[in-house]
């Protein structure tokens, strides 16, 4: 046997004309799969996730090391909110420390434990 894993749990995502199953489990070794334009790379899932509002300037995440930032054009009006469970929509908080440079406002989260979802709101 050249190799093994150990896993458990997981499920499916499907999206259009895509979808994908996936368990938890220990990091593969090796390089990230890919073909044409797409890539996977096994291991743990990061759980930071945007939740797109209708009409809203768009949300993107980035990463960089253990720094995910959330950012989005400076449009007046909208303020970031988050909430660790999109099935309890009471819980959704302010964002603070939002900080904006040159048209864009930046959010930047340092390491995280869990999920957290993000989305843009009018007052």
């Amino acid at each position: 046997m050249d190799w093994h894993k150990v896993a458990g749990g997981g499920g499916a995502s499907a999206g259009g004309a895509y979808s994908l199953t996936g368990t938890i489990g220990q990091h593969d070794a090796g390089e990230p799969m890919s073909g044409g334009p797409y890539s996977l790379t096994g291991g743990f899932w990061s759980l930071i996730s945007v939740a797109q509002t209708p009409g809203a300037p768009t949300l993107s995440i980035s990463r960089s090391g253990s720094t995910v930032t959330v950012h989005w054009q400076n449009v007046s009006g909208w303020s970031l909110e988050q909430n660790s469970s999109l099935a309890q929509p009471a819980n959704w908080s302010p964002s603070t420390g939002v900080e904006t440079t040159l048209g864009t406002n930046y959010f930047r989260v340092g390491p995280l434990a869990g999920t957290l979802f993000f989305r843009l709101r009018q007052p």
